[in-house]
């Protein structure tokens, strides 16, 4: 019966290193792609909008733009 309650133990702390892990991983990956966003946000917003023109870009598309480059399309 020991061993049974012990295989249990050893399982179920291994789903929890397991899930921990993994949500550690997805903080991580949220962290960098906020980073991307802002750091895209700060430049395009640094542009002039002689510049932006010249892209082919709005001001009001600067945050889509942005999220576009952190997390992909929303297609």
């Amino acid at each position: 019966m020991a061993v049974i309650a012990q295989a249990h133990n050893v399982t179920a702390e291994a789903g929890l290193r397991g899930r921990m892990l993994s949500a550690i991983q997805r903080m991580q990956e949220n962290r960098a792609r906020r980073a991307v966003y802002r750091q895209t946000v700060r430049e395009l917003n640094a542009l002039t909008t002689r510049d932006l023109d010249d892209l082919g870009i709005n001001r009001s598309m600067i945050t889509r733009l942005a999220h576009e480059a952190a997390w992909g399309s929303a297609q």
